[in-house]
Order: C-alpha cells, then structure tokens, then sequence
C-alpha cells in the first residue's frame, strides 16, 4: 500500500510541476507580447502587468481568451520587422558585389576621374574578392 501512496504522490507532483511551468511560459508569453503590441496604450499594459503579478493564473487566462488571438499576428509581425533589420544590418556591412565597384570604375573612368590602370587595378581587386569568395563557399561545402 505504501508503495502506491508514493507512486500517486510522485505522478501528482510531476503534473502540478507541470503545471506550474506551463503557467510560467504563459505569464512570459503574455508579458513578451504586451510589450511588442504597439496599438496597446501604457495604461492598459500596465493594468495587465498588475494583474498578472497579483493574480497570475487567472489573468493569464483572461488574456488568452480575450487577446489570445492576434498574439500570434505580432508574433509574426515582430520577427518579421526584427529580420528585416537583420537582412538591413548586413547589407550594410556586407558592402557592394564586384559587379558594382567594377561599375563604379568604370563611371569614374569614363568621367575621367582615374586613370586605366586604377580601373584595372580595382577590376583585378574586386574579380579577386569574389573568386577568393568563391573558393570559400566551395571549401565549405
């Protein structure tokens, strides 16, 4: 008998433990999307976060039911917004392709602002970047 008082008691705790960090993901899910909502006013997130810290498992559900909805539409929104300033990011540092400095030169050697050997000079440099690019893509593989 006290073997199955045990079992029952270590089968009950494992579902309250889980309980309780399945609440603990909700109240940081729902803590996470009042702060990326930008149509929601400071007051209303603040009247949120107030609930959620005096009355958490409760709030947590109200908030599901009510704005649980469109927590995955800014979801999305924020990783869209949040790769779009990656993807800007490096394009920034990445610089320009070989066939744009190769452009370049040649307008400013067309404007007469360098001479033939600069143009070639910065031709031989930017076909060596991307044949040394090259040949790093293809180590890697």
């Amino acid at each position: 008998m006290d073997f199955w008082n045990t079992f029952w008691e270590v089968v009950w705790y494992g579902l309250v433990a889980f309980a309780w960090v399945a609440g603990l993901m909700a109240i940081f899910a729902i803590l996470a999307d009042l702060v990326r909502d930008r149509a929601l006013s400071g007051w209303y997130k603040a009247i949120w976060v107030f609930f959620l810290v005096f009355v958490p498992f409760l709030t947590a559900l109200i908030y599901l039911i009510a704005r649980g909805r469109g927590m995955a539409d800014r979801g999305a929104e924020a990783a869209a917004r949040q790769k779009e300033a990656a993807e800007g990011y490096i394009r920034t540092v990445a610089g320009t392709s070989p066939s744009d400095e190769i452009a370049k030169a040649q307008s400013l050697l067309d404007a007469g602002t360098i001479t033939r050997s600069e143009f070639d000079t910065i031709k031989a440099h930017a076909l060596g970047r991307q044949n040394a690019g090259a040949h790093a893509g293809a180590a890697a593989v």
